[in-house]
């Protein structure tokens, strides 16, 4: 069983490594999408077509867009979206967080194909407001979850002796 496990894990590396390669050399509007269809696959935005179109649509103020926090739209977060080869660094993330507070914002997620550098994570830990860093891996890990651009490919059972169906037969 732990074979199994372990070979599991490598597949689904396998699989997310090709998710990030796809995501970086894909167009930026097709990030995009991916971002919205993450977004709406996690229970945020109501649903694709209320969210569709959110990103890449502000453009002013370093937010690249706006999607609601549940389907009723009680609270909004504001999402940056960077399809990027380098490290985020922590202007961008101070940049970002500007934008916060100048929209009165109370939340934000900042997600990119790359990484965030250390001084980029300990900036938003400093901070009032709530930034959700996702790099590159956590996108893909979500994805994976989620099941956004992937499908099943085998399923494999596996069985064990029943041990109430032989009982008593000793």
């Amino acid at each position: 069983m732990d074979e199994l496990r372990l070979q599991y894990r490598l597949l689904k590396q396998s699989v997310m490594d090709e998710l990030l390669e796809r995501l970086r050399t894909g167009t930026p509007s097709f990030f995009e999408k991916v971002v919205v269809d993450l977004m709406v696959a996690m229970g945020y935005g109501g649903d694709v077509e209320e969210a569709t179109g959110v990103l890449g649509r502000t453009g002013d103020g370093g937010v690249d867009g706006v999607i609601k926090e549940d389907v009723l739209g009680l609270d909004m977060i504001y999402v940056q979206a960077k399809r990027w080869a380098n490290s985020v660094m922590r202007p961008e993330i101070q940049k970002f967080a500007g934008s916060l507070e100048g929209m009165r914002a109370k939340k934000g997620v900042f997600i990119t194909t790359s990484t965030f550098s250390n001084g980029a994570r300990e900036y938003v830990d400093m901070i009032e407001k709530k930034i959700v860093l996702i790099d590159g891996e956590q996108l893909v890990d979500y994805m994976f979850r989620y099941g956004l651009g992937v499908s099943p490919s085998e399923t494999f059972v596996v069985k064990r002796v029943d041990e109430d169906y032989f009982a008593g037969s000793e």
